[in-house]
């Protein structure tokens, strides 16, 4: 049974007060808070059994390699790759992307094309752009609706045969609006193109699978579902990743090394070199077991309640715009009428409310609605209507404040 009590009875910093105030944290769209037993996972990795991995024969090494490999597993299963060797374990989701961007550099023309949304993140604009630069490939964008929705009649209309790559995210960072990926994958896949799949905004609330999704790519970062940072996915169809060449050259990621020629070790540790977040990958691997042992329809039935108060009491406030009305997840992006976001964001942290403020690393959409940014309320399972009163009259009293 979900009780959020005992559940926010895991999280250590829920207990903090901000400026002497509780804290209040609605900014998990940029970093979710770390459970005991994740925390609890980081300390018995480095109290008992600190040791590089896959090269010692040692018993801390050995210890440590299967544990870390026991978190690729989980990883996969979660995900529900195929096969483990399909899952690269990498420090986020903008390594994650690059990985890619890296590999395709060499496969690309010039005269090919590749979409993006204007939905992305800028780590998953910016790649592409560097990649049509350096291969001649053109770079074509899906236009958005007002609603934050993205206008798939065009997406439809610009693929063609010359389409290679189609990149774009399950969920909007800075809306919260869930795209029709599925869709998205299918039509790509008539012509021929691969697609890749920015989930880090979509893992926390939403559990993918890959191969009923058909993807080509997915990514996503850990501490986005109660993981630590410094440690993401990449999840590539065995074919795909047998295709793209290394990312990077050193240890761990070749068979042979003369000077006269190296060969390149098998998935996956091809796209691992060098010592990896050992940590970090065997925690992702407990907030994985967490986020199960709850159950994401769990987790988004109090989603989906604390998106829907929040929005009916947000709106009540006279001058506050709502952006990203489409189906979405937990996330309430917003500004008061004439005030700054960044200025409404600073007195909410005086009163114990953490958001984020700015364009999110989405400087396109904000250039859709011609703002500077806005002010985003991103909610967790941990979080309660209680708090949400909390950030509605603090948003109440900022307005009063600089108005």
């Amino acid at each position: 049974m979900f009780i959020v009590d005992k559940i926010r009875a895991d999280f250590p910093i829920l207990n903090r007060e901000v400026h002497g105030k509780k804290l209040v944290y609605f900014d998990n769209g940029a970093t979710s808070q770390t459970p005991q037993i994740v925390i609890d996972a980081i300390v018995d990795y480095y109290s008992n059994y600190n040791a590089n991995i896959h090269r010692g024969v040692h018993t801390l090494s050995q210890e440590a390699t299967d544990k870390y490999e026991e978190a690729r597993l989980k990883v996969q299963q979660h995900f529900n790759a195929k096969h483990s060797y399909e899952i690269i374990l990498t420090a986020g989701t903008t390594h994650s992307i690059n990985v890619v961007a890296s590999g395709f550099s060499a496969i690309l023309k010039a005269g090919d094309e590749v979409i993006v949304s204007s939905l992305e993140h800028h780590s998953n604009i910016v790649p592409w752009q560097m990649l049509c630069e350096k291969t001649g490939a053109i770079l074509k964008v899906i236009p958005m609706n007002q609603d934050g929705s993205l206008r798939m009649d065009i997406y439809h209309e610009l693929l063609n045969a010359n389409t290679k790559l189609v990149f774009c995210n399950h969920v909007s960072n800075a809306l919260g609006i869930i795209n029709p990926i599925k869709e998205i994958i299918h039509a790509a896949h008539k012509f021929g193109a691969y697609v890749l799949i920015d989930g880090a905004q979509a893992v926390p609330h939403i559990k993918p699978d890959v191969q009923a999704l058909d993807a080509d790519f997915y990514v996503a970062s850990a501490h986005k579902m109660c993981g630590p940072t410094g440690v993401g996915v990449l999840y590539g169809k065995e074919e795909l990743l047998k295709l793209l060449p290394p990312y990077q050259g050193g240890g761990e990621m070749i068979e042979t090394v003369t000077f006269e020629k190296t060969t390149y070790a098998g998935l996956p540790h091809k796209f691992e070199a060098g010592t990896p977040n050992i940590c970090g990958g065997i925690a992702f691997g407990a907030a994985i077991d967490y986020l199960n042992s709850i159950g994401f329809e769990n987790i988004a039935k109090q989603e989906n309640e604390l998106l829907a108060y929040g929005t009916q009491e947000l709106e009540k406030i006279e001058g506050l715009k709502i952006y990203g009305t489409s189906d979405k997840v937990a996330v309430i992006s917003f500004n008061l009428e004439g005030i700054h976001p960044y200025d409404v964001g600073a007195i909410l942290d005086k009163l114990g409310v953490a958001v984020r403020t700015g364009h999110h690393c989405a400087q396109p959409i904000m250039n859709f609605y011609g703002i500077p940014g806005t002010v985003r309320a991103s909610f967790a399972f941990y979080n309660t209507k209680q708090e949400i009163d909390v950030l509605v009259a603090s948003v109440k009293r900022a307005k009063m404040m600089l108005s």
